[in-house]
């Protein structure tokens, strides 16, 4: 080979190495190879190395494709560019080996640009509560549209997290609900919250119809969900998960009914702290950078009287025919700010008072960006006057009553105003907002009873409706260390038997599965319906109690579904364009809306024996081992030695003295 054809191959092998850093880092790189070669073959190397170092300008109508392309999104993987088809041949053998370089270098797997198919929307909810609290709720919205079961499909994630995405695809999950929530939300003091959550670590979760093994799927899910969020949900196994028969639903697209595939399980006594929120944010497309996530400062949200946050996967419908679905990622947070107990003394609040910071920008990712502040209650600006004024005013049906929203759009910069900064501020006029009305549905649940052996649990369930009567769904889940007396399970309202018209039980196997009973009660109007149920407590291994026995074991919320009656007329178009805090659970039906509650945990005190006692005897037991055995072990180790005993100085003077006169020597 010549010294000219070496250098050809040469400044070949550089053009690819250079290209494919270009590919690789996403910049478009353009070649024009068809406009006329070199006789000179280093000249055509030469101008082929110019042309890929100093791309031209694309042209005016390429504008949407290189804005997409700078984006990356892209769609597919394996797809061949090939730059160079009209490119003249050389003839050359030397010639050939460089134009199979570049060839190489220009049929690289790349994918071309296309039009986003996911958007983000986020929102904030403030809402004043009558006992002086103030609720804030943030939702946030990631919808793509894309098939996770066939992977060959896609490779990049833009919004959608990459971590959720490849749960879904290698579990075959359809729907994944689960939420964190530290405190207890006090209906009669706050009334309903937008999404309801039971105090702990909740999961339940919808697998496709393809698993053939769901209890293995449900296994490894947890585990990888724990590892996602910082949480101990490797802690549930089959002593803690249930099938519902009714009470779960799936709450998107899809008549899936058959409740082999559905897996629910809680924890009540898992603590939510930082860990579990800053992994959280992290799944956020501007994570806490930008947009209302910068509000949330984990020493403010978790300084509070109610704290929750969750995770909503499921398939949505694209558009109003519903003829293809998408993927929706919702992620909620609800906190509960007490101002008088924080040091605050007074009823006015700010973004500022809440969370230490204040509001500059809009995601740069979101297509939607507002914060809505509840006015129902203030229509004539009588309770208390809102600062800065805005022009915006929503109306939204949320949890069967119509409600007054004033509205903050960030994306539009004119809300930012000169400051570049938006700190929304409350000050009340009147001392007092009126009372509140009362919870349509209510639940409560408390243990009854004396002594470590038996006991009774009692649920109540209030419908405070004046005139119409509605069924309820009751699922609770007792672990398997009560033992239920299922005969004396009695159901009473306004004194009368109350007899369940469906009854699905699931009895409990010792140390293998808790028990399960799901009830659909008819509540009379005005009325309280008072289910009970006795149970015996059972002995523990003392290797099955925990580090604290004394504090007592958590029995999980009851859970109440129902239909209940609606105020006003509420919007049956699913696919309209809705607040998200109104949008969530799917409504059939003007007259009615779903709502779904939660009772307080229970906190149940077992037969707890005396851990000192086993102290005390593994140190004595240990005290009388070490002085018998070291004893007896000094026998039969040791050797003893016959020593004889030194003279005295007396006798050795005698003896020096009667050497000297020659007289035999003292023994």
């Amino acid at each position: 080979m010549g010294a000219e054809q070496k250098f050809l191959v040469c400044w070949c092998a550089c053009v690819c190495v250079c290209a494919q850093k270009r590919l690789w880092e996403g910049t478009e790189v353009g070649t024009n190879l068809a406009d006329g070669a070199s006789d000179n073959k280093v000249d055509h190397v030469h101008d082929t190395m110019q042309a890929t170092d100093a791309p031209p300008s694309p042209p005016a109508k390429d504008q949407t494709q290189r804005f997409a392309f700078d984006e990356r999104i892209w769609e597919a993987t394996n797809v061949e560019i090939n730059l160079v088809e009209d490119a003249p041949p050389i003839r050359d053998k030397e010639a050939d080996e460089a134009d199979h370089v570049l060839d190489t270098m220009q049929t690289q797997d790349f994918p071309p640009p296309s039009t986003a198919k996911d958007q983000f929307q986020e929102e904030l909810v403030i809402k004043p509560l009558h006992s002086g609290d103030i609720y804030a709720s943030f939702q946030f919205r990631t919808q793509w549209d894309t098939d996770f079961l066939e992977k060959h499909k896609f490779s990049h994630y833009r919004l959608f997290p990459k971590s959720l995405g490849q749960v879904i695809s290698k579990f075959s999950v359809r729907e994944l609900h689960i939420s964190f929530t530290q405190g207890y939300w006090r209906t009669m003091q706050w009334g309903q919250p937008f999404l309801p959550s039971p105090p702990g670590a909740e999961l339940w979760v919808w697998f496709q119809d393809t698993v053939t093994d769901v209890d293995l799927a449900w296994k490894e899910l947890t585990n990888v969900l724990s590892g996602i969020f910082c949480a101990s949900l490797n802690f549930i196994d089959s002593t803690n998960t249930v099938q519902p028969s009714a009470s779960f639903k799936p709450l998107g697209v899809g008549n899936v009914t058959d409740q082999r595939f559905l897996r629910y399980a809680v924890l009540p006594r898992e603590i939510v702290c930082t860990e579990n929120l800053t992994p959280w944010k992290k799944l956020l497309p501007c994570g806490s950078k930008a947009g209302l996530a910068v509000l949330m400062k984990s020493e403010k949200l978790f300084h509070s009287s109610f704290h929750s946050q969750a995770l909503h996967i499921r398939p949505v419908c694209k558009d109003w025919q519903c003829k293809s679905t998408s993927w929706e990622l919702r992620q909620t947070l609800n906190v509960v700010f007490d101002l008088h107990t924080s040091g605050q003394g007074k009823r006015e609040w700010s973004l500022f008072k809440m969370f230490s910071r204040t509001l500059t920008e809009a995601c740069p990712l979101a297509s939607s960006s507002k914060v809505y502040v509840d006015i129902t209650d203030n229509p004539q600006g009588e309770l208390f006057e809102l600062s800065p004024a805005t022009p915006l005013v929503s109306q939204a049906v949320v949890l069967g009553d119509g409600r007054t929203y004033s509205v903050y759009d960030l994306t539009d910069h004119a809300t930012f105003g000169q400051t570049h900064s938006l700190n929304v501020l409350l000050r009340w006029r009147a001392a007092e907002s009126g009372e509140m009305l009362r919870p349509l549905l209510h639940g409560e649940r408390y243990v009854a009873g004396y002594g470590l052996q038996t006991g009774e649990i009692h649920t109540l369930v209030y419908n405070n409706h004046p005139y119409r009567a509605f069924p309820v769904l009751l699922l609770d889940t007792v672990p398997w260390y009560l033992r239920l007396y299922i005969h004396t399970l009695t159901v009473t309202s306004k004194g009368r038997d109350n007899k369940p018209s469906y009854i699905h039980y699931q009895p409990s196997k010792d140390r293998l599965q808790p028990h399960l009973l799901e009830m659909l009660i008819q509540l009379p109007p005005n009325s309280v319906t008072e289910v009970t149920v006795q149970f015996e407590r059972a002995l523990l291994k003392w290797t099955e109690y925990t580090p604290d026995p004394n504090h007592g074991f958590y029995v999980g919320s009851s859970v109440i579904s129902a239909l209940v009656p609606s105020v006003v007329a509420m919007d049956t178009n699913n696919t309209q364009e809705r607040p998200l805090f109104s949008s969530f659970f799917p409504c059939k039906e003007e007259s009615t809306y779903f709502m779904r509650i939660y009772t307080e945990p229970l906190l149940v005190n077992l037969p707890t024996p005396d851990f000192s006692m086993p102290y005390n005897v593994i140190c004595l037991t240990c005290t009388v081992v070490a002085v018998g055995y070291g004893s007896l072990y000094n026998l039969l180790t040791r050797t003893f030695q016959v020593e004889e005993p030194s003279q005295g100085l007396a006798k050795r003077l005698a003896n020096i003295i009667r050497r000297l006169r020659g007289v035999p020597l003292l023994t």
